[in-house]
């Protein structure tokens, strides 16, 4: 008798068991919840009908007193005019946007790099003209020196170009050129005035150039008169028997010796 009862409630508890469990489907929860995603929107799915002449007491229940409409209106975020759909085709819009802004952008980025490449004053060392042509040219004024100027001079020379101020004013000019020279290397400008500025300053350092050349050798020309003389004075120079021949035979010496 209990084998029977126990079997009994076995059975009985494995009954409600699966009762419990058993699946609840209910098509208007589950249309109600596909529109709202995905899915194809269909009024008619929507239910209780209305039924013949909206007589039915349902309908009325569920949408006829608190939302008639609801049912006929396409809710789906997905829709082709959903929030959803419209808030990614902004997305979409405001990307292209900023796509746009972005190259624009950069555009201008690389253009602004390009002109602080051309203007900036601590990059001009590297322009492809100074290194080959002007940094050659402007080397002895940017790098002279004492020696440099003055040693390739007999020592009677240097002495007198620094005892008459004609060195000091020499050294003077340099150092302001340079300064100028030094300054359109820093300076922020146009490459194109920078290229110019360097061209002007190497016309000026070439006369300054010349002048300094014909002072040295006004130094020299002076200082040898003055030794000529100091001769003549002493008489320590021979003067050459002179005939009327010396002149015709110095002139036939100079004809011979002529280059043309």
């Amino acid at each position: 008798m209990k084998k029977i009862c126990l079997l009994l409630f076995a059975v009985s508890f494995s009954l409600t068991a699966t009762f419990a469990q058993s699946l609840i489907k209910d098509d208007a929860v589950d249309n109600q919840s596909q529109r709202m995603v995905f899915q194809q929107w269909n009024q008619n799915d929507f239910y209780p009908h209305s039924g013949f002449l909206y007589t039915n007491p349902y309908y009325w229940l569920v949408w006829g007193l608190f939302d008639p409409g609801y049912h006929n209106t396409d809710l789906r975020p997905l829709s082709p005019t959903g929030p959803q759909t419209q808030r990614l085709a902004l997305v979409g819009t405001m990307n292209g946007i900023d796509n746009k802004y972005k190259l624009q952008s950069d555009t201008a980025k690389t253009t602004a790099l390009s002109q602080i490449a051309s203007q900036s004053g601590i990059l001009s060392d590297a322009d492809p003209l100074w290194l080959l042509y002007y940094k050659q040219q402007f080397n002895p004024l940017l790098n002279y020196t004492p020696v440099s100027i003055l040693g390739n001079l007999p020592p009677q020379v240097s002495s007198k170009l620094v005892s008459e101020g004609t060195y000091s004013w020499y050294t003077g000019e340099l150092d302001r050129l340079k300064e100028r020279l030094n300054g359109a290397r820093t300076t922020d400008m146009d490459r194109g005035s920078r290229i110019m500025a360097y061209y002007r300053m190497l016309r000026e350092y070439n006369d300054l150039s010349a002048v300094w050349a014909i002072r040295t050798s006004a130094a020299r020309s002076t200082l040898d008169m003055a030794a000529r003389q100091q001769q003549l004075q002493k008489a320590t120079n021979a003067v050459p028997n002179w005939t009327p021949n010396s002149d015709v035979q110095i002139a036939t010496k100079v004809l011979q010796n002529a280059q043309y």
